[in-house]
This record gives C-alpha cells, structure tokens and sequence, in this order.
C-alpha cells in the first residue's frame, strides 16, 4: 500500500525542481519529475526548460537508466502524450518500464489533458493524481489561462497606504528623483525586492505612460535571476507622449540593453507618425490599437490578444490610478497583489484607482482565495477575481 506522506516528500521535490523552470520554460509549463525505485531511493530528477527542449520526466529516465524499471514517477503535471516539440513522454515512460505515477494535476490544456494519464492507465502503470495540486495549480496558472483562453495571466500589482493613496498629491512633489516615485517609496526594501521577484515570475510588465513620466523608471527584472526572455516592458501610449530622452529609451541605445523588449500601445499612430518613425529608429516597438472608447485610451483587451499571439502567457499591471481603474473596470484583472504600508496620506493624494466607475456594496468586485504576505512593517494581500483554470 502507497505511503502517502512519503508521497508527498517527493512530490515536494518534483515542485521544487519545477520551480527551477520559472523564468525559463514559459511560454510552457513549469514542470518537476523524480523517479524512485522499488526501495525508495531517488534515481533520477529532471527539470524543464523551453531551450533544453526535453521535458522533466525525460530527463529524469534518462538520469535513472535501467533503474527506472519498476519504479515510480512524482511530477507536478500530467504528462504529455502528444506529438510536440517532444515526442510523447508517455510513451518513453512505458518503454522505461515505469510502474506508477504520482502526479499533482492534471494538464490544464483542454486539447489534451487527461489523455496522458489514460495512455499509462492503457499500459498496466497505476496512476494517482490530487498531490499537493493546490501548490501545483498556483505554479502553472499563466500558462493555464494562456493555454485555455489565449491570453496572458494578469496580475494587478500595486504599492499603497493603509488609506489607499499610491502617491502624495503631485502639487506636493518639490523634487523628483529619476527612478523614484514621485514622493518616494511607500513600501519598505523588503516588499520592493519581493516585487522584482514578482516581475521575475512574468513576461511582461504594463503602465501607462504617465508613469514614465513621473518616474522615469527603466522597469527592469532587477532579481538577479536568469530568464530566457528579457522581461517585455509594456507602455500604453494613446498619443505616443513617451520621451526620447527617458532612461527606457536611452537605454535601448546602449550595447547591453536587450532589444525588442520596450512595446508601446498606442490609438493614434497616423497622426504621431513622426514620432513612431523616432521611437522605432531607437529600438522601439510601437502598434497601434482601437481605443476603447471616447477618452483615446487603447484597449486593454485587444491589448492582451495581442500579447498572447506575442507566446506572452503572464502580465503584471504596475500602473497609476487612471490604468489600475481601466483596468479593473475592463475586466481584464485575473488577480491582485497590493501592499500595504502602515502611513496615511491624506484625502488630497492619488487613490490606488481613478475612473473605473463606481460599484454598490452588492456589486463590488469580489477578491477571492486571500493570502496575507508581511514584509517587516509592510504586508500585502493577493487574492483572485477569476480562476484561471476556469472557462
């Protein structure tokens, strides 16, 4: 009879070696395997990236060799048993002699998930699925709304006082430092390096211009950690307003900036087409978008369509008031994160969103799955409005 919490010792492992692919396996899934044999000893590990090309489960048999027959696989996802960039890793399980598989969850893909687990089923292996999903679920959940939906996870992030101001009054900010908000920081140094690993976790990070030019912030994954593809700094731009002369584009300029990795949005591209042609000589990307509406502003959905067909799978909001109220008013926020700071601005500040509209109580937006985060004084909230496995 299985031990179940010596299952779950290695299922911790599998999620921990899939961890490893985070940064370096989108636009596919972070996935962990490990094979133990008859008596209980790891042979084999393997972790996935998208340049590595083999999948985690056939990396770990290629580690085990002959002591894979008879053993078990832990994996955090289902594995695949289609024709991809990969043969089926199904198959080279089967060939391997596996005897059982203990895997998280099943694939969120709705073209092919469960299909993996059927085909070992086929071939006589016993297959047990449900271990620590919900950590395992959590891991994977931009590429299960990418997969599902065709567009990326987004994320709404945002730094803000017990009262809810983002930022002081702008009439109140004597100097401003290039980098800095306007004001400074409201979050301490622990909750802003937890967001550099939160922008390490995504492909691409949006504001509005707006941001720019208060801050004239370069938006970098400053985490130390590798990834495969530079982090895509993504500007909504309705009149292409950015400034040739900000420290994004001039660092686009320099010999180690990593190029194509600056897009701005923007609705009005005719009529800017001078400075599209000087943001482009530059190194920028520039597309045009339908507004959404009569203020100009661009679309955020048409956005984020386009990010998918861009293999985007997630997105961090890290805008103002005016993109954090579009944005939530649009629909288009899968989750929030937004840390607190124990200060009080005042009524005179900038609210953490502006123009969204406005709800009863009863038609509130509802965050759901709550998780508290401290950070020394600071502490921050991450919630969902939307599964991103549903749908």
């Amino acid at each position: 009879m299985p031990d179940h919490s010596t299952d779950e010792q290695f299922l911790h492992r599998a999620l921990d070696l899939a961890r490893q692919g985070i940064g370096l396996a989108s636009p596919n899934p972070c996935v962990g395997a490990v094979i133990v044999d008859r008596g209980g000893a790891i042979v084999g590990t393997g972790a996935y990236t998208f340049e590595g090309v083999k999948h985690a489960e056939v990396r770990a048999l290629d580690h085990a060799g002959d002591k894979a027959r008879g053993g078990t696989l832990y994996i955090n996802l289902e594995p695949h048993s289609h024709q991809g960039r990969t043969p089926p890793c199904t198959d080279a399980l089967i060939a391997a002699g596996i005897h059982r598989v203990v895997a998280s969850m099943t694939d969120p893909n709705p073209k092919v998930g469960g299909r993996g687990f059927e085909k070992l089923r086929a071939a006589g292996i016993v297959v047990e699925i449900g271990g620590l999903e919900a950590d395992a679920r959590r891991l994977n959940e931009a590429f299960a709304r990418y997969v599902r939906h065709g567009v990326p996870l987004v994320t709404l992030k945002s730094a803000m006082t017990l009262d809810g101001k983002i930022a002081p009054s702008p009439a109140a900010v004597v100097n401003r430092v290039p980098g800095t908000p306007p004001g400074g920081w409201i979050t301490g140094e622990a909750a802003r390096a937890h967001v550099q690993q939160q922008r390490h976790q995504s492909d691409a990070i949006l504001v509005g211009v707006g941001t720019i030019l208060a801050d004239d912030s370069l938006l970098t994954d400053r985490s130390g950690n590798p990834r495969r593809r530079p982090l895509l700094r993504v500007i909504l731009d309705s009149h292409l307003r950015l400034p040739l002369e900000s420290r994004m584009v001039q660092n686009l300029a320099s010999e180690s900036a990593c190029k194509n990795d600056l897009l701005v949005f923007c609705s009005s591209a005719v009529k800017e087409k001078d400075k599209k042609r000087e943001l482009e000589a530059r190194g920028v990307r520039v597309e045009e978008v339908p507004p959404a509406g009569s203020d100009g502003r661009p679309d955020l959905r048409a956005i984020l369509w386009r990010l998918g067909q861009l293999e985007i799978t997630s997105v961090m909001i890290e805008g103002g008031a005016a993109v954090n109220g579009a944005a939530l008013g649009s629909g288009v926020v899968d989750k929030v994160f937004l840390y607190y700071a124990p200060r009080i601005l005042g009524a005179s500040s900038v609210p953490f969103a502006a123009g969204g509209g406005s709800h009863q109580p009863g038609e509130a937006l509802h965050v759901q799955h709550l998780q508290l985060h401290r950070f020394g004084e600071d502490f921050a909230v991450e919630g969902y409005l939307r599964d991103p496995y549903e749908g």
